[in-house]
């Protein structure tokens, strides 16, 4: 999954370097990288939900453009992947409702988060950075909401089905039959 996101986010960062500078806000934020990172985290637990974040945003800023940003924006990320595994305790099996609104609640705190580091490390005022990046906040809402509402859940679905089919291949193997 780590690889999977540090390509598309590298490739998408490239994309949105080729547009406009106004769309430049809005593109950056379409991906996978808040979905793997919760996926991970609802399928094998907080911690591999965390480094799936952190790693993806490590590994492509790596690629791209890192800096001082990278490891603040990489530990933000790892949170939605701890939110997934969150959500798998308190939960068990949520429906899609449930997994939009986790999704778009740890978005906007991650946002948020992101936001407000941005602010502070270049000295502007946290105000008006979180009012010039409602645009891209809102695009990064309606893109975790959607990706993790049909491609998160259809991952999830197969790594339970891949996960189970494996431990009952383990399973015939230790009877013997």
């Amino acid at each position: 999954m780590v690889a999977v996101g540090a390509v598309l986010r590298v490739g998408l960062g490239q994309l949105a370097l080729g547009a406009p500078i106004p769309l430049y806000g809005v593109l950056i934020k379409v991906g996978l990288t808040e979905t793997l990172a919760f996926v991970s985290g609802f399928a094998f637990g907080v911690a591999p939900g965390f480094l799936t974040g952190a790693l993806i945003i490590v590994i492509s800023d790596l690629l791209m453009m890192p800096g001082p940003w990278t490891p603040f924006i990489a530990a933000i990320i790892g949170v939605i992947g701890v939110g997934g595994g969150a959500i798998r305790r308190l939960v068990g099996n949520p429906s899609v409702l449930v997994l939009g609104i986790s999704a778009a609640a740890l978005t906007v705190v991650s946002e948020f988060l992101q936001n407000a580091w941005f602010a502070v490390f270049f000295n502007i005022q946290i105000a008006a950075a979180l009012a010039m990046a409602i645009p891209s906040m809102l695009t990064a809402v309606a893109n975790n909401v959607v990706l993790l509402t049909t491609v998160g859940v259809k991952t999830i679905q197969l790594i339970q089905k891949l996960t189970t089919r494996s431990s009952e291949i383990r399973d015939q193997h230790v009877r013997g039959t």
